[in-house]
């Protein structure tokens, strides 16, 4: 069967792994796995009257989306939230990643956006939508008169990410990764109380709706985690699609219309 590694992703592949600290590819001598040692270990002999031992009981396997689930439950504000997702174990791009991405803008905001997962530039800051496409989304929001750093509520806009770790460059969150981390989302939006949510993204509406296909789902109303919510073009994939510009203005003034008088 062909490999599906285009060079363009295994030169990602092999970037992510430096910044890890991955330094050699081989080590000095070849092993041979296949290989059995010359003599194999004798068992040591038993006492004629020894009783023999009990087998351990098995340890039970730890639910990671159990333990979201009351991890998230137990957070009863954003800040211990916080601290709950630093401490969560199970996701395993904790381990690759610089910072854990939780949020940015104004908490009290009518308006929260929940992006995707982080890139390099988030994961080097710590915040969400700082790169080309957060500078996008900046304009974006200001066109319809918000900004993530306006202390008036009715102008303010929060911002989160459904993943807070950033997966390997090239890589789509997984559907596994996705659904651990949706407890703690799902109380992000509770603490946060938003009025409206924008969920931007594929990630963002699998999160929210259980559902993708962001090209049918964008510009229409539903509910997500018990708020109206708004899905619409991620401002990465307008960067990569500029002729997709027009749909999220329309989106934008939706949203707008939406929020009625901003004083």
């Amino acid at each position: 069967m062909e490999s599906t590694l285009t060079p363009e992703a295994a030169l990602a592949g092999l970037a992510w792994q430096i910044e890890l600290g991955a330094t050699e590819a081989i080590g000095d001598v070849p092993v041979n796995r296949y290989a059995l040692p010359e003599k194999a270990a004798k068992p040591a002999a038993r006492p004629a009257d020894a009783v023999p031992a009990r087998p351990a009981p098995a340890a039970a396997q730890a639910d990671p989306l159990a333990e979201a689930e009351a991890a998230a439950r137990a957070a009863p504000t954003l800040d211990a939230l916080r601290d709950a997702m630093a401490a969560y174990p199970h996701c395993a791009l904790r381990r690759g990643a610089r910072n854990l991405v939780f949020a940015d803008g104004n908490p009290a905001a009518r308006v929260m956006i929940l992006g995707e997962a982080p890139g390099r530039e988030e994961d080097v800051a710590g915040r969400p939508f700082v790169g080309r496409a957060g500078q996008l989304l900046d304009r974006m929001l200001a066109a319809i008169g918000l900004d993530r750093g306006a202390e008036d509520r009715a102008r303010a806009v929060y911002i989160a990410n459904v993943l807070p770790w950033r997966p390997p460059p090239g890589r789509d969150p997984q559907p596994e990764e996705i659904a651990m981390m949706r407890p703690f989302v799902a109380r992000h939006v509770a603490l946060a109380a938003p009025d409206f949510l924008i969920l931007m993204g594929n990630t963002s509406c699998e999160a929210g709706l259980n559902r993708r296909g962001i090209s049918r789902l964008r510009g229409q109303w539903a509910e997500a985690f018990g708020r109206p919510a708004l899905p619409m073009f991620h401002p990465a994939y307008l960067l990569r699609n500029p002729a997709a510009k027009r749909e999220a203005w329309a989106d934008l003034l939706c949203l707008r219309a939406r929020l009625g008088p901003l004083a």
